[in-house]
């Protein structure tokens, strides 16, 4: 069966369990490979949740019509928030050692101690943890590979949103 010609519905539940996957594999490389994750991951793991509850929303509803066209849009704009944070951080971790900034408080504790404004400015300011690359597959690391899972995502709920059926 061709993926591309998948009901509206299919392609959507399709997107619901790479996200799951995606959020299970994370999962597998903290408690199981001992990989901590930093702020950015933390954050990049939140984007996966909403993306996956937009898709499943819209697995669910199965609308006809503009509604498809709103899912898809609603699932890429979340999935274009994931590429502005995967993105920064690659871009972290592409700097070299003299220029990667001091390593900072925990996200817990950022949490707890600071506005949520002020947590998000320190975040994405990034700190040196968010600049270690702890895990690579063929050459990329982690944020890089979600960084091609948000914009592969992104691709796929606009085109199950737009095709013509």
């Amino acid at each position: 069966m061709n993926p591309l010609s998948w009901s509206f519905r299919v392609q959507f539940l399709a997107g619901v369990l790479v996200c799951a996957g995606l959020l299970g594999y994370a999962l597998y490389a903290q408690y199981r490979m001992f990989l901590d994750p930093c702020p950015l991951c933390i954050f990049q793991r939140v984007v996966f949740m909403v993306m996956g509850a937009v898709f499943l929303l819209g697995a669910l509803h199965g609308p006809r019509g503009w509604g498809r066209k709103v899912y898809g849009v609603l699932v890429f704009l979340v999935s274009m928030v994931g590429v502005g944070i995967a993105g920064r951080h690659v871009w972290l971790q592409s700097l070299p050692p003299g220029d990667v900034p001091a390593c900072g408080p925990g996200l817990e504790y950022m949490m707890e101690a600071f506005p949520l404004s002020k947590t998000l400015s320190m975040v994405f300011t990034g700190s040196g943890e968010c600049a270690n690359v702890d895990w690579s597959f063929v050459g990329l690391s982690m944020p890089a590979w979600t960084l091609i899972c948000y914009v592969l995502l992104g691709a796929g709920a606009l085109w199950a949103g737009f095709r013509r059926r």
